[in-house]
């Protein structure tokens, strides 16, 4: 059985400059490998503040090739922490297409494994289909030294469907790098149930899959007073049973550490056993956009 191993989530506020955000982040990471992390995880974009609050095609240049400088310096430190690094990043695959892409960093350094972002938002402030290109990869999982990754985004975050697949390819652990938070003007009256429902579809996730998930969020506000986010935080992970075994504030940085191990996985799944009673002969309508009956 694959031995037990020690994620890191770096939790972290974003700043106007992307060199700022990436030194950042090298630093957060270094702090993360030194409480033991093996697998570290960084939010959605991270080398800018959250852009897709705007529809401004100027923003386009903030994008970047994979590999390029991003990986270049992420896969140096990788190679320098022996650890494997989970970088989220604004893609330029070519002219006028561009994709929100993770990049796997394993522990020599190399791009192991890349996931597009499957499911686009376009929601006020969240305006991501002016940006990027649905993925094209699929869903799947990415085998490292230290376990397989079923890595997904933010917004796929509400879909059972990937996560259902990423745990059928043999993941250990899902991955959400993610940007989200609050729009101050309905924070009052709607903050905490979306919290509460953001992290209850996650945790429903791992319980259904018997599977560790993992979140990791930005905090801060970001944009003009009366026309920006303020990111909740809240970066988390639960067990293959769904209990949240640690988790972040809502506005402050910070790394969190915790064991994902296999046996607990073996466990749950001995027990609760719903990948075996699945009806696989009767899920064809699914594939369907919606029944008319």
């Amino acid at each position: 059985m694959q031995e037990s191993f020690r994620i890191g989530l770096v939790q972290m506020s974003c700043s106007l400059d992307p060199n700022e955000n990436l030194a950042k982040a090298e630093w957060k990471i270094r702090e993360a490998a030194g409480k033991g992390a093996q697998v570290i995880c960084l939010p959605e974009l991270f080398r800018s503040q959250y852009f897709c609050r705007e529809e401004n095609a100027a923003l386009f240049a903030l994008a970047e090739p994979i590999p390029g400088p991003s990986t270049q310096a992420l896969g140096n430190l990788a190679r320098e922490l022996k650890a494997v690094i989970v970088a989220s990043l604004f893609e330029r695959r070519a002219s006028g297409l561009y994709h929100n892409t993770v990049a796997v960093l394993g522990p020599d350094g190399e791009i192991v494994g890349l996931y597009r972002k499957m499911h686009i938002p376009d929601d006020p402030l969240y305006f991501e289909k002016f940006y990027f290109t649905p993925g094209d990869l699929g869903f799947s999982s990415v085998a490292t030294p230290f376990g397989k990754l079923g890595v997904l985004i933010c917004w796929d975050q509400w879909y059972p469907e990937g996560a259902r697949i990423a745990a059928l390819s043999g993941a250990d652990l899902l991955v959400y790098p993610t940007a989200i938070g609050w729009h101050p003007s309905e924070k009052a009256e709607y903050g905490a149930a979306q919290l509460d429902a953001w992290r209850t579809i996650q945790r429903s996730h791992a319980i259904a899959n018997g599977i560790y998930v993992a979140a990791v969020n930005r905090v801060g506000y970001e944009g003009p007073p009366d026309h920006g986010l303020e990111f909740w935080g809240s970066s988390f992970v639960a067990d293959p049973f769904g209990q949240v075994v640690v988790q972040g504030s809502c506005d402050q940085e910070e790394i969190l550490i915790s064991e994902c191990d296999p046996r607990r996985t073996e466990d749950v799944r001995r027990n609760w056993p719903f990948l075996r009673d699945r009806r696989i002969d009767a899920y064809a309508p699914i594939l369907q956009r919606w029944l008319d009956k």
